[in-house]
């Protein structure tokens, strides 16, 4: 569903009711958070978190290749993409959920 999205306003409105933190402080932590993940990305470390997956660097091959606007050729270079692979328990809860 395209339109059916989650911001991460909404994840701070989520979870402000369950703790007693304000909802400036649930920011800063998940601003933290995500550049925790982005540093050690940077750093070429792989990030495990149990029960949800991990996210890493993996080398996508250069290629020729054309630009879709222009039809122009291209060499696209080596580069590293960030990739999520979801874990065992993530999988399995929704693995029935699109048919």
């Amino acid at each position: 569903m395209p339109g059916n999205k989650l911001t991460k306003a909404e994840i701070i409105e989520n979870i402000y009711p369950e703790v007693n933190v304000s909802k400036k402080n649930i920011h800063r932590i998940i601003d933290l958070f995500f550049e925790e993940i982005k540093e050690a990305l940077l750093q070429d470390k792989v990030i495990e978190l149990r029960g949800f997956g991990t996210f890493e660097l993996k080398t996508r091959k250069g290629r020729r290749a054309r630009n879709p606007k222009t039809g122009e050729k291209v060499t696209v270079e080596n580069h590293g993409v960030a990739v999520f692979r979801p874990g065992r328990e993530l999988k399995q809860k929704v693995w029935s959920l699109r048919h």
